[in-house]
């Protein structure tokens, strides 16, 4: 509940910290992912055309992308592939089987002309998670490096117990073999 009724005066929260600091909208990770906050409709054209967007990942709740974002039918009629994989903002971390999946998403693109935004709705934690998820398997990195690779890309990224939590089962799950 307090993530439903938080969520409309921390999007404007978002909003006015990318224009009154340093913080950007969205930061390129590697070559084929973005990791960013939630990306409003009028910067479609701008993620499709100067990113080369080609996939998006949002790991927002229904009620997050109803007045301000695209969802499937909106992304795949521009010629992008959609995937949500719904998580509660705040306190909770993706499940296994969510970042599991994510991965193998962002994985799709990787041989192909084209990026993956990976979001949420302020890029700094759900989304951080999954694209931890990523770093760890492409670089076969523990969780604290991919961390601190995702730190220099994107300072402000925000993970808790919870995410970290996520990231080291992901760790001994999928890449400590």
């Amino acid at each position: 509940m307090l993530a439903r009724v938080s969520f409309f005066p921390t999007l404007l929260y978002n909003v006015v910290m990318e224009k009154v600091t340093s913080r950007n909208w969205y930061d390129r990770i590697d070559d084929k992912v973005i990791l960013g906050a939630l990306p409003f409709r009028g910067m479609t054209n701008q993620l499709i055309n100067e990113e080369n967007i080609k996939g998006v990942v949002s790991m927002n709740e229904d009620y997050e992308l109803r007045f301000f974002a695209n969802g499937k039918k909106e992304w795949e009629s521009r010629g992008v592939k959609f995937l949500q994989l719904s998580t509660t903002d705040i306190f909770a971390a993706p499940c296994q089987k969510k970042l599991q999946r994510g991965v193998t998403f962002i994985n799709e693109f990787v041989n192909c002309d084209g990026s993956v935004y990976v979001h949420c709705k302020a890029g700094r934690t759900r989304s951080a998670t999954l694209v931890g998820c990523y770093l760890m398997m492409k670089n076969d990195w523990k969780p604290e490096e991919a961390v601190r690779y995702m730190q220099k890309c994107r300072p402000h990224i925000l993970l808790r117990s919870k995410q970290w939590q996520a990231l080291n089962i992901f760790y001994e799950k999928n890449v400590d073999r």
